[in-house]
């Protein structure tokens, strides 16, 4: 969303998308409702002007990563991704092995790159990461700390967080949800993301590491068999005197006998619509949203015994609500809770107990806030913070904080410093976390967009770790006068943490979209430790890559597009441009704020890039985005986005031409051709080459000599209206192509025009999903790479016998890559696979040391002898062209 500063439109570093998964993790329905809920999103498409209107553009980010995978039934089989994992392990390797590239530390606050119209260096985030979901400690190895990427596995720190290590990168899902230390001193890993309190970013159950010291997670780690698999798991907790382990997911929750050897079964104790533990709960009849625990916490003092558990979709269903069990799980009733929250009104929750069951804390999202429209006046879904001062899990409660309140606690989301729309508690539903002081029953941490802190119980709120700097009366891009204190972190707090070691001062950890951070729990005064600044903690989640030779002969500069931490370059070190140092400290930098999309750079030029914002906001540097004065007073970085009706996707595609290097084009509705190419100054240098109709946004773009292939989803909502197609102007007219019935039903992710055809008449087509018995939808049908060779008359499956050991694995695929010599390269959800040129469908795994994280974009090294592929949650890696 833009914000003005400076008297210019910025852009927002702030949590606009959530959109992750490892490779095992299961996407299902990112929109929607139940009973009493209201439908969210408009296709993952659209361009938003209300200021403020975040809450809802990250749920259009979040659709825009789940509906390529779930059309189009919005329903996946149970063990999809296993499956896959299986098949991938028996097939044939080829190729040489990947080498990690963004292994640099990442500095979004760099000097020298601060033009105040795309890049938010100077708002104090510093050095960051992808998203950390979850956070552990080691109880008796001082200075052990472990970090659960959100799409990245799980990192360990040995030294109290200034290196990382990653223990996790091979198992079926690099999806975290939850990690915790159990009473013998093992971590237990839960697979599944579940930050958006929905069935998204499913896993594939739950690991445990005996040794967390020395050791790494592989397969057969695994506790409970198959009970949790396909679910998003938020809360993993363990009682020891009960002596069981409880998981809070979106099946509802389990629980499992701390005693039971490795393969017994996790046992649902709770699950309202589905009559387990409590009867007589009115569900509806859609089960995308059904059952959905948020957080479980057991009262200390009570021997295990005593339970309350959150289990609520966050637009509101019938079976929202408190769940109480007074016999460890076993059975379970819904309660209203008494005092200041509404029971009617109940949300996704986050529950915090004084380490001597005295007081309860609850933060708890509004559904009947989030159901509001656009400029209503709503600001913030934040229901508020609670206490029970007794302890007592069904109150009576006091409310102790108020959006308005946190706003004024010297908070950077004031309407008079950051705009209408982000006062605290706008992303409840998407970030919120709550710990009480272990020493303190009245130290309180509260985890928003922003941390808040309280001492006295919730009668004062302190903001411990502000947005941004921007705004505030303390900023200056002059240095000399920027008076900023270091209370700044990055946004969007997911996780806390503190420390166990006996001897020492507690710590806090912290982690958030943009990796993690710590300080000391007496700590009163401003600043963080930032745990980021070794680049060790490597979890950056990406939309793409691209590379570019330096004219200085340096090096390739490598750029990609990235969530919720812009857009970053990595430039060889001592690499110059104009006689600038673009590189002087061996660091990644930020040249684009706020999301950043598709990347396109100049082979011949690494500084000359066009940048995608969201919504095909395209931006075009010339010089590496390098402000030369300290205050970035210059422009060096200029809006080129064409006028799209809608603006597209939220990624929207653009590439340039595979023959005519000085043609491009870009897809949103429209599709669009610019002949200026690196001479583009505005919008006005695009040129509407064809309408693919109306409610159609394009998710593929492809040209070569100027014969242009699209394709298309519209609604792409997946569910009952879900559509595809495809259109081109082969042949001399544009036109949409007759697909044949045996064409997947599914979202078409990619296209490539071989290059070899002149004609442009044989095509590639990479379709997303999954299909067989996994994807209950009709139509969805087999394969994922098809190819025409007459223009779209007729279309071959090239994915191979579905029961041979080299078919290409029956998961979401992303993009495709041609080589010089005709050889196939796609990239998907498991893996980086190849097809040799006359091979078509005998596929080969191509290297196995890529960790599983969605591979989402490939390109090829200026030199075309070196092949780049980018992650979204374990960062860009390269080898050799296969």
């Amino acid at each position: 969303m833009p914000l003005l500063s400076a008297n210019r439109t910025r852009r927002r570093r702030g949590a606009r998308s959530a959109l992750v998964v490892g490779a095992a993790a299961l996407l299902i329905a990112g929109t929607g409702s139940v009973t009493g809920a209201s439908a969210e999103g408009d296709g993952g498409h659209g361009r938003h002007d209300v200021a403020g209107d975040e809450s809802h553009e990250l749920m259009e980010s979040i659709a825009s990563f789940n509906e390529p995978r779930l059309s189009p039934s919005g329903q996946i089989g149970s063990g999809a991704y296993a499956d896959a994992w299986a098949h991938v392990n028996d097939m044939p390797v080829a190729g040489s092995n990947w080498s990690e590239v963004t292994t640099s530390p990442y500095n979004e606050d760099a000097l020298h790159y601060r033009d105040q119209s795309a890049s938010n260096s100077g708002g104090g985030a510093g050095h960051s990461a992808g998203r950390i979901a979850a956070l552990a400690t080691d109880p008796t190895h001082k200075g052990v700390v472990y970090a659960g990427a959100a799409g990245g596995g799980v990192f360990r720190s040995t030294d109290d967080g200034k290196t990382w290590t990653p223990i996790a990168d091979h198992l079926p899902a690099l999806s975290v949800g939850a990690l915790a230390t159990a009473p013998d001193g093992s971590l237990w890993l839960a697979t599944g993301e579940a930050t958006t309190a929905s069935d998204n970013y499913l896993g594939s159950g739950v690991y445990r590491l005996a040794d967390p010291t020395t050791g790494t997670f592989s397969p057969s780690d695994k506790v409970g068999g198959a009970g949790l698999d396909g679910t998003s798991i938020h809360t993993l907790t363990f009682d020891k005197a009960a002596g069981y382990a409880f998981a809070a997911t979106s099946h509802g929750v389990f629980r499992r006998s701390l005693g039971a050897d490795r393969s017994s079964a996790w046992q649902k104790v709770l699950a309202p619509c589905a009559g387990v533990g409590v009867t007589g709960i009115t569900c509806g009849t859609s089960s995308y949203f059904a059952d959905i625990a948020n957080d479980i916490a057991v009262r200390p003092g009570t021997d295990g015994k005593q339970l309350i558990a959150n289990v609520a979709w966050r637009s509101g269903a019938d079976y929202n609500g408190f769940y109480y069990s007074n016999d460890a799980g076993t059975t379970w009733k819904r309660q209203r809770p008494s005092g200041a929250i509404n029971p009617d009104d109940i949300g996704n929750a986050s529950f915090a107990y004084a380490a001597d069951g005295s007081r309860l804390y609850v933060s708890l999202e509004s559904p009947k806030l989030l159901n509001k429209t656009s400029g209503s006046g709503v600001y913030s879904v934040l229901g508020g913070v609670f206490v029970s001062k007794s302890g007592d899990p069904t109150g009576p409660f006091d409310q102790i904080a108020t959006p308005a309140q946190l706003s004024a606690s010297g908070s950077a989301m004031k309407i008079s410093e950051i705009g209408s729309g982000y006062q605290p508690g706008s992303q409840a539903w998407y970030d919120q976390v709550i710990k009480v002081d272990p020493a303190d029953p009245q130290h309180v941490y509260l985890g928003l967009e922003e941390m808040f802190e309280t001492r006295d119980g919730g009668s004062n709120w302190n903001s411990i770790g502000r947005y941004w700097n921007f705004g505030m009366p303390c900023f200056s891009y002059e240095p000399s006068q920027n008076t900023c204190d270091g209370n700044v972190m990055h946004s969007d707090q997911h996780a806390l943490a503190f420390s166990q070691w006996k001897g020492s001062s507690p710590e806090l950890y912290v982690g958030n979209d943009g990796g993690a951070y710590a300080r000391p729990v007496s700590q009163t005064k401003d600043g963080w430790r930032n745990l980021n600044e070794s680049g060790t903690l490597r979890n950056l989640q990406y939309y793409s890559v691209g590379a570019g030779a330096m004219q200085d002969g340096s090096g390739d500069a490598v750029w990609g597009g990235l969530q919720d931490n812009g857009v970053s370059l990595l430039a060889p070190k001592g690499a110059t441009y104009q006689g600038q140092d673009l590189n002087p400290d061996g660091q990644m930098v930020s040249p684009y704020g706020g999301d950043g999309g598709d990347q396109l750079v100049n082979p011949a030029n690494g500084c000359e890039t066009v940048g995608e914002y969201v919504y095909l906001a395209l931006q075009i540097t010339r010089n590496c985005g390098y402000t030369a004065s300290d205050d970035g007073a210059e422009d060096v970085v200029t809006d080129i986005a064409p006028a799209d009706p809608t603006g597209g996707r939220f990624i929207a595609p653009f590439s340039a031409d595979v023959k005519d290097s000085g043609y491009w084009v870009a897809g949103g509705q429209y599709i669009w051709g610019n002949s200026k190419t690196w001479a583009s100054t505005s919008g006005a240098d695009w040129t509407e080459l064809y309408d693919t109709g109306a409610g159609h946004a394009t998710t593929a773009v492809t040209s070569s000599g100027h014969v242009v292939w699209g394709a298309w989803c519209g609604s792409c909502n997946a569910g009952s209206a879900f559509g595809r197609g495809m259109v081109t102007n082969y042949g001399g007219t544009w036109h949409q192509v007759t697909l044949p019935s045996d064409f997947p039903n599914r979202y078409i992710s990619d296209l490539a025009i071989d290059p070899s055809d002149a004609s442009g008449g044989t095509v590639y087509a990479v379709v997303n999903g999954f299909s067989r018995h996994w994807n209950e939808g009709a139509g969805a049908g087999y394969g994922h790479v098809w190819r025409t060779t007459d223009g779209g008359k007729t279309w071959t499956d090239l994915s191979g016998s579905a029961s041979a050991t080299d078919a290409l694995p029956d998961a979401p695929a992303n993009a495709l890559h041609i080589t010089a010599d005709g050889t196939l390269v796609v990239a998907t959800d498991m893996g980086v696979f190849t097809s040799a040129a006359g091979a078509e469908g005998h596929w080969k795994r191509l290297g196995t040391n890529l960790p599983t994280s969605p591979a989402v974009y490939l390109t090829a090294s200026p030199d075309g002898k070196s092949l780049y592929v980018a992650t979204h949650g374990r960062g860009i890696w390269k080898t050799q062209m296969p």
